[in-house]
């Protein structure tokens, strides 16, 4: 009989998504990253690449949600988590809701576009949501890339 599977917590996987963040930022994109987690596993990541694709829709949430549903096959991601860095637009928080998700764990709030000032029954009424995990490194990371961008 195999091992049961680590039990790995919040902090591990908005770590990876942080790591997803990175890689935005090595390219000149916004710094958000995402990853969605199904059963303790990875099964999607993303990075901002809005810049890259030349397409507004290229989020972080939006790619790693696409890359999770092709993993599973199937558009819904009930049992699904998505970790995000920074809180979700209203556009990433609808398609989290279209997919179901059973949770979203974001990082740091996003009080210009985030999705919690324009409503918040924007989720699928299931989903759980936990807010502010790594926080200071999360936010960190957003304002080092606007340092670099205002010079």
């Amino acid at each position: 009989m195999p091992p049961p599977p680590l039990l790995l917590g919040d902090d591990y996987f908005m770590r990876q998504a942080l790591a997803e963040a990175r890689r935005a930022l090595a390219v000149g994109e916004i710094p958000i990253g995402a990853v969605v987690v199904l059963d303790g596993e990875i099964i999607g990541r993303g990075y901002n690449q809005t810049e890259q694709l030349r397409d507004v829709t290229a989020h972080a949430e939006m790619l790693a949600i696409t890359a999770a549903a092709n993993f599973l096959g199937n558009k819904y991601l009930t049992d699904c988590t998505l970790y995000v860095t920074v809180e979700p637009c209203v556009m990433c928080a609808g398609a989290s809701a279209w997919a179901q998700l059973g949770g979203v764990v974001f990082g740091t709030a996003e009080p210009k576009t985030g999705y919690q000032r324009h409503s918040l029954g924007l989720l699928h009424p299931r989903t759980k949501v936990r807010a502010q995990v790594c926080a200071a490194e999360c936010a960190a990371l957003m304002q080092e890339f606007f340092r670099m961008k205002r010079g």
